[in-house]
């Protein structure tokens, strides 16, 4: 009986380890704060701000697991984030509604993901150095466009749509509802649905999912304008919070969502990704980024946990047992 429930816990382990040592870097950082300054963690405020800050860095690390599990990554979704804000910014401004703008932002996301995607697939170029080209790219003509300058949203709260996406519910924020949501949803499109196998066979073997019948080239492409729609979304909720579109939104959040990839227990080899993981990841950037400063620490710190977590959690990786190319 023991030995079947020692291959049980190996099995659940071999399963889970990574979405359990994503939590507990969690939950280690939590003890770490929670012993450093006890009285922060008591303040509604500073869970407030997480709860803010969340959902918008979810929109972009679950699409990047799907992106990074297919072997592939993309750095272009920062810019992504800011184009599709900027979309939506002109056509409200413009005097289209803002829900009918709010799909053009999506449907810009989604146009520039594919772009990147069909790019570097048909064209056979390095993910990292196409997709960095293109964050620059993209970024240099939101300078040029906007002349540097913001664009400010008048009267977006009177919308219905507004309450509905970013209002609060009994002092929740909204998002963090949506986000619930897309994390369901991505959870099954991963786990159990055909686009999601795919992209573990395709980030596992190319070639042998190209002789099982998997169009390659069409998974990678469909997981790159997932990234692109995730950004868009993740942009357009940040415009409405603050009411303003800037030209540098969405820089700051580009190493901060690739390391919740990372942190969250996905590898950068490929073929191996988790959701559930991903979320304590984006916890635990999110505690990071806004409790080094709640704890009385310069926010210049912030810098150099998150370096020494994604480190920890490569060592975890490899310490994992699985394969590293």
């Amino acid at each position: 009986m023991s030995s079947i429930n020692n291959s049980a816990f190996k099995k659940y382990f071999h399963k889970n380890g990574r979405a359990m040592g994503s939590m507990g870097y969690f939950l280690l950082l939590m003890i770490v704060f929670l012993i450093g300054a006890p009285e922060a963690w008591i303040r509604p405020n500073l869970h407030q701000s997480v709860f803010v800050m969340m959902p918008t860095l979810l929109f972009m690390v679950i699409p990047l697991v799907f992106l990074v599990t297919s072997g592939e990554i993309d750095l272009s979704f920062a810019s992504t984030y800011g184009l599709s804000a900027y979309v939506f910014a002109l056509l409200v401004t413009g005097g289209v509604d803002p829900a009918i703008a709010f799909i053009g932002g999506v449907c810009t996301g989604a146009l520039v993901g594919a772009s990147v995607g069909a790019l570097i697939v048909f064209g056979r170029l390095s993910s990292l150095v196409a997709s960095l080209g293109v964050l620059f790219l993209i970024r240099g003509f939101l300078f040029v466009s906007t002349n540097s300058r913001s664009i400010t949203l008048l009267d977006i709260d009177t919308h219905w749509m507004y309450p509905m996406l970013v209002g609060k519910i009994y002092g929740l924020p909204v998002q963090v509802l949506w986000a619930l949501g897309f994390i369901i949803l991505s959870y099954y499109l991963f786990n159990r649905h055909v686009f999601g196998i795919h992209v573990h066979h395709v980030g596992d073997n190319e070639v042998s999912a190209a002789q099982m019948g998997v169009n390659v080239k069409a998974v990678k492409i469909k997981a790159f304008m997932f990234v692109g729609i995730g950004a868009a979304i993740a942009g357009m909720f940040t415009t409405l919070i603050t009411y303003t579109f800037f030209p540098t939104q969405g820089f700051g959040y580009l190493l901060l969502a690739l390391a919740a990839v990372f942190i969250g227990g996905t590898p950068y080899w490929g073929g191996l990704g988790t959701i559930v993981g991903a979320v304590f990841g984006v916890g635990v950037i999110a505690y990071m980024e806004i409790g080094v400063v709640a704890v009385g620490m310069s926010g210049t710190w912030r810098q150099f946990f998150n370096g020494l977590i994604i480190l920890l959690a490569l060592i975890g990786h490899r310490l994992h047992g699985d394969r590293v190319r």
